[in-house]
């Protein structure tokens, strides 16, 4: 397996925080976007080394693993179980990685790794009876991209991957960047071992007015001077339509409101709702008639 390195992937550091992890990820991703590049192939191999990249990268311990084990991360656990039950006696009957604290290099572990995948398996003191490690098969990743309406409720979709056609539920209020695990969709097994995972992530795009957080939305409302000072009733849009809204009288700038439950529902929760937050803004009078002129100045007078 040609090694990839997933930090010059995103081009980053060794030492790159989660955030700049993140940050990195989505600049990239939307370059190479394939809505962005139809018809490039190129364009999308890059896409999914990225999410790949990030898949890794973004998880503490998939990071860990990987930084030790390079591109043999995924069997790191197997590996570390034979090598605790072998210790000094070595793999194959031939060749012994005892360790000792200082790790192996990349041929080390292509040789290891050659060794246990050959089907050569090892033996138990070194002439009793053969055993095959199992190794559990290597992990797919595919990202599934949907507006933020799509999330509203739950639904069922089909996706193909390869030649398989995989059908799931997308639960309500699934967030952008989340990642749902299939079991057993993956890649086969070694010598018997179990299949691998799909690790789908999700990509919403915000086809709103509103921002997003978590399960609750935000939005700005523009209310005349009129309304702001004396009160009155405006209608304002909402996920699921319009609503009425009354103002009270001197209502200030930013002033917040909230509508219990008018929000995103939350995850797998079909039932509840976040809410949603309206922030006003006064717009003030344009194009002022001279009698209008005269009747704010009397006003500022008063004041």
């Amino acid at each position: 397996m040609e090694f990839i390195d997933y930090y010059k992937v995103l081009g980053i550091e060794k030492s790159a925080t989660a955030a700049d992890i993140k940050k990195a990820y989505r600049k990239l991703a939307r370059k190479s976007h394939p809505d962005l590049n139809p018809n490039d192939k190129k364009a999308q191999e890059k896409f999914q080394q990225l999410n790949e990249a990030n898949e890794v990268l973004s998880d503490p311990e998939k990071r860990k693993k990987y930084d030790q084990y390079g591109k043999d991360w995924q069997h790191a656990d197997a590996f570390e179980k034979a090598k605790q039950e072998q210790g000094s006696q070595g793999f194959g009957g031939q060749r012994t990685y005892s360790g000792g604290g200082q790790g192996f290099d990349e041929s080390q572990f292509s040789d290891f790794f050659e060794s246990m995948f050959g089907g050569g398996g090892y033996s138990r003191g070194g002439g009793g009876r053969r055993q095959t490690s199992q190794f559990k098969g290597q992990d797919l990743n595919a990202t599934l991209r949907l507006n933020l309406t799509d999330v509203l409720k739950s639904q069922k979709q089909t996706i193909s991957i390869g030649e398989k056609k995989i059908r799931l539920t997308i639960p309500a209020g699934v967030e952008d960047g989340q990642t749902l695990k299939i079991k057993g969709y993956g890649g086969e097994g070694m010598n018997g071992g179990p299949k691998g995972d799909l690790l789908i992530t999700f990509e919403i795009f915000n086809n709103t007015r509103f921002k997003r957080l978590e399960s609750d939305l935000y939005s700005t409302e523009e209310i005349s001077l009129y309304t702001a000072l004396l009160g009155g009733e405006i209608t304002v849009e909402t996920l699921t339509g319009k609503v009425k809204l009354k103002v009270k009288p001197e209502t200030q700038s930013e002033t917040k409101v909230k509508l219990k439950g008018k929000g995103l529902p939350k995850y797998k929760k079909e039932d509840q709702h976040g809410d949603l937050y309206i922030t006003y803004k006064i717009e003030l009078p344009k194009n002022l008639s001279e009698k209008e002129k005269e009747l704010f100045n009397e006003l500022s007078k008063l004041r």
